[in-house]
């Protein structure tokens, strides 16, 4: 380990990033941010990189902003709004327009912005000791990060008006019977298990999960009708590219697909 507040591995494949600040919980500072986005650019440009995994150092995930980094002016009120504009709103974009799959792997305690990044993420993965907690009622704020976008669609409007008004802490199990998250694993597997999803990612075919990523997107905002659009533009798009032929090809021939990625 090192003292970088963000650690990034090249593994094959895909990359990790993992946030490394765990004295304070991997809170976020405006360093961190930066490097992160910055990260995930990376990530994207990429072709060796098919699949981006996100996980926390030391005994929690991510327990959102750093609030000893918050500097209060006497007399002058701070303009939270300004920093969700420059810096958590961008990341949130950052991670649902990644034209490769997002695995996060909780550990620990997921609060307040920090649970909304990672159901930001497109798979995510729990250790049984986790806990998601929308704690911004606790200081007199509203959801951020993306939060109330995504948590009703996740688990139902009156299970989202609950947790964030109320602000208490949900299980990894609970999360997960809820359909908040994918998957919850002893905590001695999560990495194992949040590494083997990656590998299975980079090894399908990029051209489609990025489609299929820009497809579910996109379904939110669209009714039927533009969805089938969408879709029928989508499939032309897949259906061009050399990984459709390459897989049907291994699925005639009876052997392993090798795809590139190619356009």
């Amino acid at each position: 380990m090192t003292d970088a507040p963000l650690l990034i591995e090249h593994a094959e494949g895909y990359h990790v990033l993992t946030l490394n600040r765990p004295e304070r919980l991997n809170a976020f500072t405006e360093e961190l941010h930066r490097l992160l986005r910055a990260a995930l650019q990376a990530a994207g440009d990429d072709d060796a990189c098919r699949a981006v995994l996100l996980t926390g150092a030391g005994r929690g995930f991510c327990t959102g902003q750093d609030l000893a980094a918050r500097r209060f002016e006497p007399g002058k009120a701070p303009d939270l709004g300004r920093s969700l504009q420059q810096f958590y709103n961008p990341l949130v974009r950052a991670l649902r327009a990644l034209p490769k799959p997002v695995v996060c792997a909780v550990n620990g305690v997921a609060a307040g912005a920090g649970a909304n990044l990672a159901l930001a993420c497109d798979i995510v993965v729990a250790a049984r000791s986790a806990r998601f907690v929308q704690s911004f009622a606790k200081v007199g704020l509203i959801p951020d990060a993306g939060g109330t976008w995504s948590l009703p669609r996740l688990v139902g409007p009156a299970r989202a008006r609950a947790l964030m008004l109320l602000a208490e802490p949900v299980t990894a199990d609970q999360a997960a019977e809820w359909g908040m998250i994918w998957q919850v694993v002893d905590d001695a597997n999560l990495l194992p298990t949040a590494r083997a999803l990656c590998a299975k990612l980079a090894a399908l075919p990029p051209i489609g999960l990025a489609l299929t990523k820009q497809a579910l997107e996109a379904s939110g905002g669209n009714d039927l009708d533009r969805q089938l659009d969408l879709e029928r533009d989508l499939q032309g798009a897949a259906g061009r590219s050399p990984d459709y032929r390459e897989g049907v090809a291994a699925f005639l021939e009876k052997r392993p697909p090798r795809f590139t990625g190619k356009r």
